[in-house]
């Protein structure tokens, strides 16, 4: 098996983000546990590839953040269209709903809790998988004024 860490460039963007993470720490201090490492790296980030991703900010009070707060999320999704099915089309004809795409917009409302102690610009990321709408997953900006 090859160092990861001198794995040619194409190869570690094949691989994903957070590819080489720890690859240097582990190669120096834990040769033999590499190959091991780099199994379970990508197994536990094999589950994100091919997601849709989307962006969410939530702004906090300096109270808000430090007790932790459960806070409503609004996001826009990416679904099946309802008219045609995915399709794109509707009797031969060019689907007008979604303009030919087969995707439409889902708009979806949770509930996050943003644990006790978070500070301005950490990242909470997880994945939603809403009925009638593609996994996706969401990285949510914590902004604390």
């Amino acid at each position: 098996m090859t160092d990861p860490t001198h794995a040619p460039a194409a190869d570690r963007r094949r691989r994903g983000p957070g590819a080489d993470l720890f690859a240097d720490e582990v190669v120096v201090d834990f040769p033999a546990l590499a190959p091991v490492v780099e199994r379970m790296r990508d197994a536990f980030l094999a589950a994100d590839r091919g997601l849709d991703r989307v962006s969410a900010a939530v702004r906090l009070t300096g109270p808000q953040a430090g007790g932790g707060r459960r806070v409503p999320l609004n996001l826009a999704l990416r679904c099946t269209c309802h008219r045609c099915g995915g399709r794109g089309e509707v009797w031969s004809e060019r689907c007008v709903e979604c303009g030919g795409s087969g995707h439409g917009l889902l708009l979806h409302q949770l509930h996050v809790f943003v644990p006790s102690g978070t500070r301005d610009g950490d990242c909470l990321a997880f994945t939603v998988s809403p009925a009638f709408a593609t996994a996706t997953r969401v990285e949510l900006r914590v902004t604390v004024a």
